[in-house]
């Protein structure tokens, strides 16, 4: 209830401010033409164009209104089949999302890394925390698909590589009910390093939970304390938990309803192209780009705006 007053605060806030701003142009605009004060009307368009983008940015912030769009994000990529060159494509997709928090303000980090043998990696965790953070990446759940000259294959040919991504909420303890079983759990500890470099403590402290019911399994060495990644691996256990316990009551619903829908975890939902042209295209929203570099290097909103207007829309029609 408290979250809830304080973004209906915001909203109520940022209106106010808008129409202010409003309020302000116009003024400065009648005073410009009243004086022929060509310099003010030229401010004043400037300050109804910076306005225009300020409640576009609402507007798109209105999207952002699933139950935990304004949390953080655990963010986590497994390489697919196709060897090397899956696992290469896993590290560059963990990259291009690294990039995007940093673009945004967010706070990024990688708990965990599993490495592969000869490059790039099998897995990685990431937490992305900031507001709405969830809400932006749960448009990039499903698998993403790479098409390229392989840079492993002596004989330069092209290779096809596939990487999925999960998004789950960040939610707090306090958010999530759901008891862990100290007798559910298996518990080791092992001293973390490899290729994260600089995001990776080599130390003893890194913490790997597997819980026996479900067969999830979890790893954290974020933190120099075993303690602190501890309490990162349960949170991270829990939230998928969480998750699977959502799944399993939208599939009984779905069961009593006589509904048959089908999720297609195996499809893409977005191809990026470099070779024998270079285009990154959105299979849901018909998107595409040439920018293939700048999408790689964090530049996603375009594709994350798309998709979040295109759910928005059911939503939006099913009101009228």
């Amino acid at each position: 209830m408290l979250r809830e007053q304080s973004t209906l605060k915001k909203i109520v806030g940022d209106l106010d401010e808008a129409q202010k701003r409003l309020d302000d142009a116009a003024t400065l605009y009648e005073l410009g033409r009243e004086e022929g004060d060509e310099g003010s009307i030229r401010d004043a368009w400037v300050q109804l164009e910076m306005l225009d983008e300020r409640v576009g940015k609402m507007e798109f912030r209105r999207m952002l209104s699933g139950q935990h769009d304004d949390k953080g994000a655990l963010l986590t990529i497994n390489a697919g089949a196709g060897g090397v060159d899956s696992q290469d494509w896993a590290q560059i997709l963990m990259r291009m999302y690294e990039r995007w928090g940093e673009r945004h303000g967010f706070k990024v980090e990688v708990l965990d890394v599993q490495e592969a043998e000869q490059a790039g990696i099998r897995s990685a965790e990431l937490a992305i925390t900031g507001e709405f953070a969830y809400g932006y990446l749960r448009s990039e759940i499903g698998v993403h698909r790479l098409v390229r000259i392989s840079p492993f294959d002596a004989n330069a040919r092209r290779q096809t590589s596939f990487a999925s991504v999960m998004v789950l909420p960040e939610l707090g303890d306090d958010e999530i009910d759901i008891e862990v079983r100290d007798a559910d759990l298996e518990v080791d500890t092992f001293r973390s390093g490899g290729a994260g470099g600089q995001h990776v403590n080599k130390t003893d402290s890194a913490v790997r939970l597997r819980h026996l019911p479900s067969g999830i399994v979890v790893a954290c060495q974020m933190e120099r304390s075993q303690h602190k990644n501890m309490a990162m691996a349960m949170r991270m256990l829990k939230a998928k938990l969480w998750d699977l316990e959502q799944q399993r009551r939208l599939a009984e619903r779905e069961s009593l309803q006589g509904e048959k829908k089908k999720i297609e975890w195996g499809s893409q939902i977005r191809s990026y192209v470099l070779q024998p042209y270079q285009q990154v295209n959105d299979h849901r929203t018909e998107l595409k780009s040439s920018a293939v570099h700048d999408v790689l290097d964090g530049d996603l909103d375009e594709f994350i705006e798309a998709y979040l207007l295109q759910q928005s829309q059911p939503a939006a029609q099913a009101k009228t």
